[in-house]
């Protein structure tokens, strides 16, 4: 399937500083992305988008193509799918991309996703002929059902949508399913990324198309680093594959 992976992780981050290179599990956090997409079948070549020397060293080490980030890309304010034009355009400028090829955006802050869920996007991408495949997880026990208003005023507690507080269901086995975009992968066409989508509205998601499709991870299944607790429960997660590897 030959799609190209870009990886994007910045050098700045206001809730965890440097997270996408802090050691988790006896690796720096990106390297877990950049393996996880040169381990995948689908994927033939790799890129890691930043404005991080370190983080463009950990790639080329590992075997990714470095791209440095224009410093307009790489703020809290950028755009994920803005970042991911600019690989796309620089490799189209060298000759080195195919309007056909599949892109795989991934996240370098999440070093625990299942590992076969790119390829599972992937191929859901190609055998549908969809804009884009999103993965997806269970919401768990925070069900939009269970969702309240809480009074600043004297702690009342309304329901968010409807009349009924909870909707009325109190047993988590009972709650209809939901699911909630995981960060482990977005799978999408080239013309879905370059907006050449036709009758798609304008805004931050419109490098998804219209076709939208998703993969489901089990719950829990993906680790995506904000902040230090998120880098134990990863690392206590890696180490435990590990363990149960050997």
């Amino acid at each position: 399937m030959n799609a190209t992976a870009i990886i994007l992780g910045r050098g700045g981050s206001k809730g965890l500083p440097r997270k996408n290179v802090l050691p988790i599990a006896g690796k720096p956090c990106a390297q877990w992305t950049i393996e996880a997409a040169k381990s995948a079948a689908s994927v033939s070549r790799v890129v890691v988008s930043s404005d991080d020397d370190e983080l463009l060293a950990l790639a080329k080490r590992c075997g990714a193509t470095p791209l440095p980030r224009p410093a307009h890309l790489a703020s809290d304010a950028a755009r994920v799918d803005d970042a991911a034009r600019h690989v796309v355009e620089s490799l189209i400028s060298q000759r080195q991309h195919k309007p056909e090829t599949p892109i795989v955006i991934l996240y370098a802050n999440v070093p625990v996703r299942p590992v076969d869920c790119i390829d599972r996007a992937v191929a859901r991408l190609i055998e549908t002929h969809c804009d884009s495949v999103q993965s997806y997880q269970p919401v768990g026990k925070n069900h939009p059902w269970w969702t309240a208003r809480v009074s600043d005023a004297d702690g009342g507690v309304m329901p968010w949508e409807g009349d009924v507080l909870n909707h009325n269901v109190f047993r988590r086995q009972d709650l209809p399913p939901a699911f909630i975009p995981d960060g482990a992968v977005i799978a999408l066409t080239t013309r879905a990324l370059m907006l050449q989508v036709p009758n798609v509205a304008p805004g931050p998601h419109a490098f998804f198309g219209l076709d939208r499709r998703g993969i489901v991870n089990a719950e829990g299944s993906v680790i995506d680093i904000d902040s230090k607790i998120d880098m134990l429960v990863a690392e206590a997660m890696l180490n435990a594959s590990h363990a149960a590897a050997r």
